[in-house]
């Protein structure tokens, strides 16, 4: 038996506890055990684990037990618990909230499935829930006032990261052993390096957004995990365009999980290890990123110090924030449509509706410039991977784990987190902008025990590269056994 927070969880409850979802399929694949037992280990898991850490916000359990019972897919995950993020993935006849007060009160149910959702349930994946978010996936840390503050099992006193932080914690935790999380400025990385997991955004274009979404935009779908293997397999079955997709990327040379050989051979690797525009990062992101970079030399690859310089054009911070407000200011003009009236301050948090009201202010011929310069800056961006290198060795995050009161909002000054923000979204936010996949590596803890990430970035469509060098440094240094407790 195992201990958290002063709760036990005992039988099969605790020895799939650290199993990863590779090997939890395949003990019902060998009929060792039912989808449905497997279920109600993780339903035991979540019961006990999560009231000290709130991050899972909606529980589909009897909806779980009867798709558990009856014929799953034969998919390479069959009777794996899952849960989804409370953003965008929307689930037939379920709410879907996206971390907003009002939408939780409303809960309105989805209509269908999202393409992503269907093929999840393809692969096999028991659907169990959802897992909490700040209020429209906005900030590095997961808080709202819709679901309260979820916390990080590594200290409970700090931030799991955000956006998908509620699905990291959770996965950090043991409830689950995988879980779907998204990435708009680094939502699924800046959680897995603060939990202590994988976490890879996929290139633009590979996870259908469909039917309701649009891939042109900077924000992604795909899972935080505690293994590669996990994420390559997660990612062999869900990728691949949907109808009507307007962003599709190129398809793999091979199956991801044929990835996991880890035969690459010698690789070029940038390193970048301070900001680009200068300045140090926090000397535990620093201590992990160039370890890592050690570590990569050790196994054969080339690392010099590298980076596009494009990454330090100070003029994409202004640009950015132009198409981001504008966003937001949409977002709210959907609230209005699904509440029937117009959205006010009251429907929405503070830092939310600061946002929108910058998006609002911008005229369209400020946003039609924003998004000229996005489009120059990701082609001069792309060139440098064009020009010889592999790979980008980076801090996932210019800081550790922040306490959770670091980012406690000011109502007199919506924005004033934002600095604190970007210094999480610094090495992150710019391969959304640019499409590329990118992915974060539990490869260090700090002196107090938190885990902190390093980021390696490929060129457009090189998933299969990230899975690779992913490989070798998992079988070099084996960071799923890191346990944030017994």
């Amino acid at each position: 038996m195992g201990r958290f927070g002063g709760i036990v969880v005992r039988g099969l409850a605790m020895e799939t506890r650290w199993l990863d979802a590779t090997g939890q399929a395949e003990l019902v694949a060998s009929g060792q055990v039912t989808a449905l037992e497997l279920l109600e280990a993780a339903i035991e898991r979540i019961e006990a684990l999560d009231p000290a850490i709130n991050a899972v916000v909606m529980r589909w359990f009897d909806m779980a037990r009867e798709t558990a019972s009856g014929q799953l897919p034969d998919g390479v995950l069959r009777g794996v618990p899952f849960l989804l993020k409370d953003w965008v993935a929307a689930c037939a006849g379920q709410p879907l909230c996206n971390g907003n007060q009002r939408l939780k009160e409303l809960a309105p149910p989805s209509p269908a499935d999202t393409t992503l959702v269907s093929r999840f349930r393809r692969a096999g994946l028991v659907i169990a829930g959802r897992t909490s978010t700040p209020e429209f996936a906005n900030q590095a840390t997961t808080q709202s006032r819709a679901w309260g503050i979820t916390r990080n099992p590594w200290n409970l006193a700090y931030s799991p990261g955000g956006s998908s932080g509620g699905a990291a914690a959770a996965v950090a935790a043991g409830m689950i052993p995988v879980a779907h999380a998204t990435d708009g400025s680094g939502s699924i990385r800046i959680p897995a390096a603060c939990c202590g997991l994988v976490g890879l955004k996929p290139s633009q274009g590979r996870i259908s957004a469909g039917p309701f979404g649009d891939e042109s935009g900077s924000g992604v779908e795909l899972c935080v995990s505690r293994t590669v293997r996990d994420t390559a397999a997660v990612l062999d079955a869900v990728h691949g365009p949907g109808v009507g997709d307007t962003v599709t990327a190129p398809a793999p040379r091979r199956p991801y999980p044929q990835e996991l050989s880890g035969d690459s051979g010698p690789l070029r690797i940038g390193l970048l290890d301070h900001y680009p525009r200068g300045g140090a990062v926090h000397p535990d992101c620093a201590q992990a990123v160039r370890q890592t970079a050690h570590l990569l030399q050790a196994l054969g690859h080339h690392v010099e110090p590298a980076f596009p310089t494009a990454l330090a054009d100070p003029t994409i911070t202004d640009r950015l924030s132009i198409v981001a407000s504008s966003h937001m200011a949409q977002m709210i003009a959907r609230l209005s449509e699904t509440l029937r009236r117009e959205a006010t301050p009251d429907d929405v948090e503070h830092h939310t509706w600061a946002l929108a009201r910058k998006g609002r202010e911008a005229g369209a011929v400020e946003y039609a410039q924003a998004l000229a310069a996005l489009t120059r800056h990701r082609r001069a961006m792309h060139q440098w991977w064009a020009d010889g290198h592999d790979l980008l060795l980076t801090p996932t995050t210019g800081e550790p784990p922040a306490p959770l009161d670091a980012f406690t909002p000011d109502p007199t000054d919506p924005l004033a987190n934002r600095h604190l923000q970007a210094k999480y979204t610094a090495f992150t936010r710019a391969f959304n902008l640019v499409g590329q996949p990118a992915i974060s590596l539990p490869l260090h803890w700090n002196d107090a025990g938190l885990p902190v990430g390093v980021q390696l970035v490929a060129a457009y469509g090189r998933e299969d590269q990230l899975i690779n060098i992913a490989a070798q440094l998992e079988k070099a240094k084996p960071f799923s056994s890191v346990k944030p407790c017994n």
